[in-house]
């Protein structure tokens, strides 16, 4: 019996433990989830441009660009700077997360590109894991069609 609670805790605390930003620096040449290069990545702009030309297509994506914005609660998802503001980047699968310190760096993201449209619900979850206040949650009141990008890698440049 003791062998049990001793190995469901040993479970639990492996589950909080990679529920957690990973605590490790986000310097030139660090990459998470699958390796990627900088090779062929274009611009976010280039991205928008590319999906007007293809919308309501997913279409695979190497694109360079700034983080403004990383969950703060896992650092399950990161938000780069975009023609519209910011754009959502989602970690595949939840395969893997960044390091919240990643805000203000240039990336390289690997993965695939679409435009969805993300729901109140999702907007607002978002800000919570962002740290927003209760009083900017409750303003978010409209769908939000927007470009989202599915990473299978990043590299910090």
């Amino acid at each position: 019996m003791k062998k049990i609670i001793f190995s469901a805790v040993l479970i639990a605390a492996g589950y909080l433990v990679n529920a957690q930003p990973p605590k490790v620096p986000a310097n030139k040449g660090d990459h998470f989830g699958q390796q990627t290069t900088a090779e062929n990545a274009i611009s976010v702009e280039q991205l928008y441009t590319n999906l007007q030309a293809a919308p309501s297509k997913e279409v695979p994506v190497k694109l360079k660009g700034v983080v403004t914005e990383v969950c703060q609660m896992e650092g399950c998802w990161i938000r780069v700077k975009s023609p519209e503001g910011s754009m959502m980047v989602k970690m595949k699968d939840h395969k893997f997360t960044v390091p919240v310190i990643l805000n203000g760096k240039t990336i390289v993201i690997d993965g695939t590109a679409e435009e969805k449209l993300t729901t109140v619900e999702q907007l607002r979850h978002f800000a919570e894991d962002a740290g927003k206040s209760k009083d900017e949650i409750a303003k978010i009141t409209q769908p939000k069609k927007e470009v989202i990008v599915q990473a299978k890698g990043i590299l910090v440049l």
